[in-house]
């Protein structure tokens, strides 16, 4: 596509959200005079440091609908493209070291809450029947539910690098890992062969007067672009887009960070899940340690019990292993655009692994023989209060949003993006839309639920 200064719809932003927008419009709605506008290539900024995780559970169903669309439409991609995404199922293994776990599994029935009575298995036995362990298999193999393992011998057998301590597990099935690198490659060309383009700028203001008119700045200077139909899909500035049009909307960032690194010391099976240490830990400093830690006031937070949620798995097929925990609640805007990525904190690497090695604990190896070479990376979890996304109009004609994906764009971004194409195009809605819109905030029954539930599907 040539891009003159006239479309029909414009998506701003070209991160997994954005580009499945514009590609469930090209796919499923027919259009085709469709530009993706960012100042940064594709792909980039926090969709490049994408965990590359999925799973199904939630603790409200609806968002475990919402998940299972995703999931549904990322299958049918895999399934007609020779599994493109390179989509694996071993599940999510969380674990803790609670033996009385009816709240945990309460909140699972209610994310569950339209399934039947087996999707839950309980596996009290050191061999029950039925039982598949985690296995790289193929995604259309896989059992779905989830199987909550209790027997310490099972357990042991099952997921041998973890800590003996460990006295449950819950074993989500339809969960696993993509590559949305690769999905997102997939889903431009399949843009750019229904006729959609890209220009890369950056978008300094909106005017609406009929059409919107969009301010760009950009390699070629400084040029307007008209569009009929505006979608926000900026990621981390979707607030700042979404203002350019008269609309507040509830969104913070807060900035996540991991690390990755050759795992030369074999301390991770290569057939371990995505594995989510639940259970809040105090890390393990030598006595000295703590009392320095203790009486720096900047520091002292990591002499006391952190969070749960510290998680590990393999990356792929090299010897690698990523390592996150998302502990940080702070709200944190991002640079501009036009500057370096986020400062991350230098500490994080020795706080993630001694966190992680609480659940593995020969990861401790790494404390002693810290890795030469690894990589710090990490991006901003951009989340409304209750950690739902806000997908549909913007209570301005002709303006849609599709962002507050949190930690989990890539494996959302499918729904997202089928779901904002409809709203676009006047299509056919799930149920679940406008509880994912911004009508969900006139909605005081569904605000009290929402608020009455513990856990927000933050990992």
């Amino acid at each position: 596509m040539t891009i003159d200064d006239s479309v029909e719809i414009a998506v701003i932003g070209a991160g997994i959200a954005g580009i499945a927008t514009a590609y469930y419009l090209c796919e499923e709605q027919q259009k085709r005079s469709i530009v993706l506008v960012d100042s940064r290539h594709p792909m980039s900024l926090t969709s490049a440091q994408s965990g590359d995780n999925y799973r199904n559970w939630w603790p409200h169903p609806t968002m475990t609908r919402f998940a299972n669309d995703s999931i549904d439409l990322m299958e049918r991609i895999a399934h007609g493209s020779s599994n493109v995404l390179r989509m694996t199922r071993r599940g999510y293994a969380l674990a803790t070291r609670r033996t009385d776990v009816d709240g945990l599994i309460e909140a699972f029935l209610g994310g569950y809450a339209e399934a039947d009575g087996s999707s839950i298995r309980l596996r009290s036995e050191p061999a029950p029947r039925n039982y598949r362990s985690a296995q790289a298999m193929h995604f259309s193999e896989a059992p779905d539910g989830i199987d909550v393992l209790t027997n310490r011998e099972l357990i042991r057998r099952t997921f041998p690098s973890f800590s003996n301590k460990v006295a449950t597990v819950l074993h989500i099935r339809r969960a696993g890992d993509i590559d949305s690198q690769r999905l997102g490659r997939y889903m431009l060309h399949r843009i750019r062969e229904s006729g959609g383009g890209r220009k890369q700028a950056r978008v300094r203001g909106i005017e609406h007067n009929g059409r919107f008119t969009l301010a760009l700045e950009g390699p070629d200077g400084l040029r307007s672009l008209h569009a009929d139909v505006v979608v926000v899909a900026a990621g981390p500035y979707a607030a700042d887009v979404a203002s350019m049009v008269g609309v507040d909307v509830p969104i913070t960032n807060v900035l996540q960070q991991k690390i990755s690194f050759d795992d030369f010391l074999g301390a991770i099976p290569r057939e371990l899940p995505f594995s989510v240490d639940l259970d809040e830990q105090t890390l393990d400093w030598s006595a000295d340690e703590r009392e320095l830690l203790a009486a720096d006031l900047a520091l002292s937070w990591l002499a006391e019990p952190i969070v749960g949620g510290v998680h590990c798995r393999p990356d792929g097929d090299r010897q690698r292993i990523k390592l996150g925990w998302a502990y940080n609640h702070k709200p944190c805007e991002p640079q501009d655009e036009a500057t370096c990525d986020p400062a991350f904190d230098p500490q994080f690497p020795e706080i993630v692994i001694r966190g992680a090695a609480t659940l593995q604990p020969a990861l401790a190896q790494y404390l002693v023989s810290f890795p030469a070479r690894y990589a710090h990376y990490g991006g901003y979890y951009s989340m409304t209060p209750e950690n739902w996304p806000l997908i549909g109009p913007l209570g301005r004609d002709g303006a849609f949003i599709v962002g507050a994906l949190s930690g989990y764009g890539s494996m959302a971004a499918c729904a997202a993006g089928a779901l904002c194409a409809a709203w676009v195009n006047r299509a056919a809605l799930p149920e679940y839309a406008e509880q994912l819109s911004l009508a969900r905030y006139g909605d005081g029954a569904l605000s009290a639920e929402i608020d009455s539930t513990a856990n927000k599907g933050i990992l």
